[in-house]
């Protein structure tokens, strides 16, 4: 084996002789991963899901489980744990509950250019709505939402008794499915202008508000604080409230174009944004978590939220997110949408109440995201027009970028990861590091936008890899995302492997090269590279 590895890194360093490059860098890998180094694991991608349209997501009564959603699984076999959801948010305070509705009934607005695909103005369902739950792979961890907007107590009490009920069956408890919060209402700071509530209505009436009402729900639902104990779930609560915009880059959801893209993958934008939460996170030492989390508002900017640039600046986002403390990121979803991430709508203050854990709190973070396509499009995502041809169901180039992160951070379930320091305004560096400190993995993403319209050469970078002192690896894999052009929406591919496919699983024969460490390696303008140590 040691033989034919120097083979393979005189070939390699063979390769470099020939190969220009447009500059060259060296970044220090550390001996250890540094003290306090968050462990990472599975669920740091998750969804958080437009609830009127849940059923295309899961299934429902009549067709059964949506086979699709083994997009889910995907993630499960890099990494054993399975994304969690959080089902709600607009529609939350749209959706009332009737018993012996089959499934769900929606009231739709037509489709227009800038938004093709809207939120339902009106969802009512039925049991099996919740039951469906079931379809979701074994040790699934849910939120769900209910309707705050109305201030009626009774419809609030109808869904989370149904809720309730749904969890405690046993085809949910044999499907592993656990429900660990209830969300009340959804962005209140919209209520206002909804109607819903008076122009004074303020802070503290709605503190005073969702505190009354979510003490008469749960005595209603005959909920109590171990009520529930012995099957495995907690019931709690969101107080969700305006605290302000996220970040400075800014566009819409009717036109997008690759100057925008470029804004969205700038390392300095995504960074910026995120260490704004810093003091925050580090002054109240709570968990915090992007609770719904993406591009544009209004469901995204056409050709930027759904572009592969997007998958390089969602993979950037989610993994330095994690570094400064944030715990998960629920990557918004709705049927049709075009989302990404660049200029999240509203951050929200999130209290949640356990019965388990009466005094813990949280704060959870709303923007939002977009990945996968879970069912039959009959009208295009950027532009509203009808298709001649119905779109089946596929995954948005986001897709990779939650696929690259369970990857890399595998199944031992103790990886730690940490930001890597270079010197290159578009290139960052992530250390996932075993339980012992030692580097196994290390992702690379150059975020320099390599445009389909561009007449330039595709530049890329030489890196060196310094273990300082230490006895470092010797040898090392190398595993590329490929990217045929950052505002591409299509014909990605990671390590040769697509999960461009009927059902979303994956295919094609994987691709990976063996090189010296010492020989470094190069990284091209808007790629992916994931080094794994031996």
């Amino acid at each position: 084996m040691a033989a034919f590895a120097l083979f393979i890194c005189k070939i390699f360093m063979t390769f470099l002789l020939f190969t220009a490059h447009s500059s060259a860098v060296t970044v220090s890998i550390p001996d250890a991963a540094p003290e306090g180094a968050p462990t990472v694991d599975g669920t740091l991608f998750s969804l958080s899901i437009e609830q009127d349209r849940w059923l295309d997501w899961a299934g429902n009564s009549t067709t059964g489980r949506n086979q699709f959603f083994n997009t889910l699984d995907n993630i499960i076999q890099f990494t054993g744990a399975a994304p969690q959801l959080r089902i709600g948010a607009d529609s939350e305070d749209r959706t009332d509950f009737k018993p012996g509705v089959q499934d769900a009934e929606l009231i739709i607005q037509d489709p227009d250019e800038c938004t093709p695909y809207h939120e339902a103005a009106n969802v009512t369902v039925g049991d099996a709505f919740y039951e469906a739950a079931r379809f979701l792979p074994n040790g699934t961890h849910v939120i769900w939402g209910v309707n705050f907007r109305r201030s009626n107590l009774t419809a609030a009490f109808l869904e989370a008794q149904a809720i309730g009920k749904a969890f405690r069956t046993e085809a949910m408890k044999d499907a592993g499915v656990i429900l660990d919060y209830v969300e009340i209402g959804n962005e209140a700071d919209l209520y206002i202008g909804n109607d819903s509530r008076d122009e004074d209505f303020d802070v503290a009436e709605y503190v005073e508000e969702w505190t009354t009402f979510a003490t008469n729900v749960t005595a209603a639902a005959g909920i109590r604080r171990l009520a529930y104990t012995a099957v495995g779930w907690r019931f709690c609560w969101f107080i969700s409230q305006c605290l302000g915009q996220f970040i400075k880059v800014g566009g819409d959801n009717c036109a997008g174009d690759n100057d925008l893209l470029q804004d969205l993958m700038t390392k300095t934008n995504i960074r910026d944004g995120l260490d704004g939460f810093v003091p925050d996170i580090k002054a109240q030492g709570l968990d915090y978590v992007l609770g719904e989390t993406n591009s544009f508002a209004g469901h995204g900017s056409p050709g930027v939220s759904n572009s592969a640039g997007a998958a390089l600046w969602a993979l950037e986002y989610a993994l330095y997110g994690k570094e400064i403390g944030v715990t998960r990121l629920y990557f918004h979803e709705g049927v049709g949408y075009k989302y990404n991430l660049v200029r999240p709508l509203k951050s929200h203050l999130a209290a949640i109440i356990s019965p388990r854990l009466c005094t813990r709190l949280r704060l959870v973070f709303y923007f939002m995201s977009f990945m996968i396509q879970p069912t039959e499009l009959f009208v295009s995502i950027t532009d509203g027009s009808p298709l001649d041809t119905p779109l089946p169901p596929h995954i948005q180039p986001i897709y990779y970028a939650a696929i690259i992160a369970a990857d890399a951070t595998g199944d031992d379930g103790d990886t730690l990861l940490s930001v890597l320091e270079i010197d290159n305004d578009n290139i960052t560096v992530h250390g996932f590091f075993d339980s012992n400190g030692a580097i196994k993995r290390a992702v690379f993403i150059n975020l320099e936008g390599h445009f389909s319209d561009s007449d330039e050469e595709r530049t890329s970078v030489h890196i060196d890899l310094d273990f300082g002192d230490s006895d470092g690896p010797t040898t090392m894999q190398i595993k590329r995302l490929h990217v045929p052009f950052a505002d591409a929406d299509h014909s990605l591919t990671w390590g040769g492997v697509t999960y461009e496919t009927e059902d979303g699983r994956p295919t094609g024969e994987q691709s990976m090269t063996t090189a010296c460490v010492s020989d470094g390696f190069d990284i091209r303008a808007t790629e992916v590279v994931l080094l794994s140590f031996s």
